[in-house]
């Protein structure tokens, strides 16, 4: 390796491993590794990691500039309930704002029944009352009670808070009071982190403003800490460092900013494999994408338009509701550990949610399970080969996965094939209903789509997913076990600022508008800025909330600065109705209201270059194919060629049905189809009838 190269590293941290993408700018060649995760302080299957990359490759840590990192550290902490003791502030009147919420009970119809709500992150006794008042425009109705507020806050040491949060009623349209009450905080409670409202979103629904800045102070001692911890290590052994953290809609934050807003990073995760997906596919000319990213527990799908990820203004994670922007990732439990059962009531085959997890696992894994997964019924079909030297460490028993689909085949009068079977299609339905929700749902038809799998387990019902959806063509990356990781090494910094701004569209203007974007632009680059990215260098993008007169819902309308320049609020408004009638079939001849305003900065896209794949014939070369098999599909046995993807180059063809293994997942191609290898290393998989109308 040239030792004058520059290096960047993706690092994506799961609950079970810890992978890694080290990418050389100038060529594009990726290098790989896995390690065992840390649980106990993530950072050290961080730095296990780089070091081992590095010893792999004859590179020194010091040669790499920038380490851009997945992370569940903030997900886990409210997951597992272990953030901090937060104590709350509220306008006086307020003090039950999160106790009374919403009213809103998850589940279906009479959910409440079973519904047990989790206790509150901001206790009522943590919670005290500040005397104070601002109105909807700004203006200060009653000042803030300094000396009442000062004797409140001293009741919170004896209750050992470790943060804390401060809401007011309309601080949104003015953080002056906030802003004065932290001050007073932070000498009554020193060294106690303060998270106000007015900062961390400035926009309107004072529950949704509460429990946002709330779960920030409940994950920001425990963030804090892991990134003092990694940039600490890092800063060793790394100069001139740039670290990055991943934020949940999919672009870069820096470390202040992850620090100060934690959570922003609560969909890291799987924002990284969204990121990576769009970044890989668009190498091969696809920018219209479902993402689908199956693993051992759930699946994941989002959907891509015009290389632009769709993104919502919430975010979940459990219980959990807050007001944070994240890419529309939406989540159903099937995954390759989903259990297979037949209740005694109904004795029709059920899939999931119930997973068998990592131990004991599936059947054939020989971990001691015993219960069918859907990695048991591939195992069975022949889809997932049981010779370990197949591909990968991991040893299967395909006596052990019969055995298993066994038990439930029986109860049905049917065959361990025909049940097997049957276990794949109702998970595969499963994950047809998720793939719909950002889809058809939204008003995209799926057949306008290249649908991309990855994760462990999607390259295995990629396919079939492709069939269901009519979305072609079906796209197997290089890596799919570690897409996560080469996303967050692909994405690009991002900022935003926003502000709530209530008016008809006959009570402003296109200047009075513009202004206040242009304000809030400025302090959305400033973070970009101290990282050395030049103005010249960042693209801002406005987003404007319209509703219609009277609506309770609002809709994000997003232009560049040029388009609100050249069209002002009337371009907006007719993007805004055909919007409207995109989502919901009809649109109103009626005045709209803004609701907020928002500026996002992007940084400049990443200057990686794909890997060039040989150039090959049509047949796949004589090494790539090891072995032949016979696998189970529409009801009959039928003769499969198994390949090695590492010996597959660009123009080969392999005609389903077919089995691809690699180190870290494998992939079937289904009869009447065929896989592609195209010149980035991406299988594209199609029905033979579109390969032979491309021929035409």
């Amino acid at each position: 390796m040239s030792q004058t190269s520059s290096y960047r590293l993706g690092v994506d941290v799961g609950g079970t491993f810890t992978d890694l993408i080290l990418i050389d700018e100038s060529t594009g060649q990726t290098y790989a590794a896995k390690v065992p995760s840390t649980p106990h302080d993530s950072s050290e299957g961080v730095l296990n990691g780089i070091k081992k990359i590095c010893e792999q490759n004859g590179l020194k840590t010091e040669d790499i500039n920038r380490v851009m990192h997945g992370t569940t550290v903030a997900t886990n902490a409210v997951l597992e309930g272990k953030g901090a003791r937060v104590g709350l502030v509220t306008t006086e009147g307020y003090r039950q704002v999160l106790q009374i919420a919403r009213s809103f009970v998850p589940g279906g119809l009479g959910g409440w029944v079973i519904y047990n709500k989790k206790p509150l992150l901001a206790p009522l006794e943590w919670t005290i009352e500040a005397d104070e008042r601002i109105d909807s425009r700004g203006n200060v109705l009653k000042p803030l009670n300094e000396e009442k507020l000062k004797k409140d806050l001293l009741k919170l040491v004896d209750c050992k808070i470790e943060a804390l949060t401060i809401c007011f009623m309309n601080a949104y349209s003015s953080g002056i009071h906030e802003d004065q009450a932290r001050k007073i905080a932070e000498q009554v409670l020193p060294g106690i982190p303060v998270s106000i409202s007015s900062e961390v979103i400035p926009e309107m629904y004072e529950y949704e403003r509460t429990e946002t800045t709330v779960v920030n102070s409940y994950v920001r001692p425990v963030v804090s800490k892991y990134m003092k911890n990694l940039q600490t290590e890092l800063n060793k052994s790394m100069k001139n460092l740039h670290l990055h953290i991943l934020r949940s809609d999919g672009g870069l934050s820096t470390i202040q900013g992850a620090r100060d807003n934690p959570v922003n990073l609560l969909m890291s995760g799987p924002a990284g494999g969204v990121s990576g997906a769009q970044w890989i596919a668009k190498q091969s000319g696809y920018m219209n994408l479902l993402t689908f990213d199956m693993g051992g527990t759930s699946t994941d799908v989002a959907l891509i338009q015009d290389g632009v990820a769709q993104t919502r203004r919430e975010t979940r994670v459990g219980d959990i509701t807050v007001r944070a922007p994240s890419i529309d990732v939406r989540t159903v439990g099937a995954g390759g550990g989903s259990i297979a059962y037949v209740p005694e009531l109904t004795k029709a085959l059920r899939v999931g949610p119930q997973s068998a997890g990592a131990s004991p696992g599936p059947a054939a894994y020989c971990k001691g399970g015993e219960k069918p997964t859907v990695t048991d019924a591939n195992v069975t079909l022949g889809y997932l080969p049981s010779n370990s030297a197949l591909g990968g460490d991991m040893k299967i028993d395909k006596s052990l996965a019969e055995k298993a689909v066994k038990t439930v085949a029986d109860p049905l009068g049917k065959s361990v094939h025909e049940t097997a079977e049957g276990i794949i299609k109702i998970v595969n339905e499963n994950m047809f209903g998720a793939l719909r929700l950002v889809s058809i749902e939204q008003g995209y038809d799926p057949r306008d789509f290249a649908l991309i799998a990855f994760g462990g387990a999607g390259p295995l019902h990629g396919n079939a997913l492709g069939k269901l959806m009519g979305s072609w063509p079906v796209i197997i990356p290089p890596g799919p076990g570690v897409l996560c990781a080469y996303g967050d090494a692909t994405t690009r910094s991002r900022d935003e600022f926003s502000q709530t701004f209530i008016r008809r569209y006959d009570e402003t203007t296109d200047s009075e508008v513009g202004g206040i974007l242009e304000t809030l632009a400025a302090n959305a680059r400033k973070s970009l800025i101290e990282e050395g990215i030049s103005i010249e260098n960042q693209q801002l993008i406005y987003q404007i909330d319209l509703r219609y007169r009277g609506q309770g819902m609002q809709l994000p309308i997003a232009v560049s600065a040029d388009e609100f320049k050249n069209g002002g609020l009337s371009s907006i408004a007719k993007i805004f109705d055909d919007k409207h009638t995109q989502l919901y079939t009809f649109s109103l001849d009626v005045v709209k209201e803004i609701v907020n305003l928002r500026a996002i900065v992007l940084g400049p896209e990443t200057k990686v270059k794909a890997t060039r794949n040989a150039i090959g014939s049509k047949n796949p070369a004589a090494d790539a194919l090891i072995a032949s098999s016979e696998v189970y599909v529409d009801g009959a046995l039928q003769k499969a060629n198994i390949y090695r993807r590492d010996r597959l180059v660009a123009g080969n063809h392999i005609v389903g049905p077919a089995i691809i293994t690699q180190m870290d997942t494998t992939t079937l191609v289904l009869p009447d189809h065929t896989g592609v290898v195209d010149e980035v290393a991406n299988i594209l998989i199609w029905p033979n009838e579109k390969i032979s109308a491309k021929k035409g």
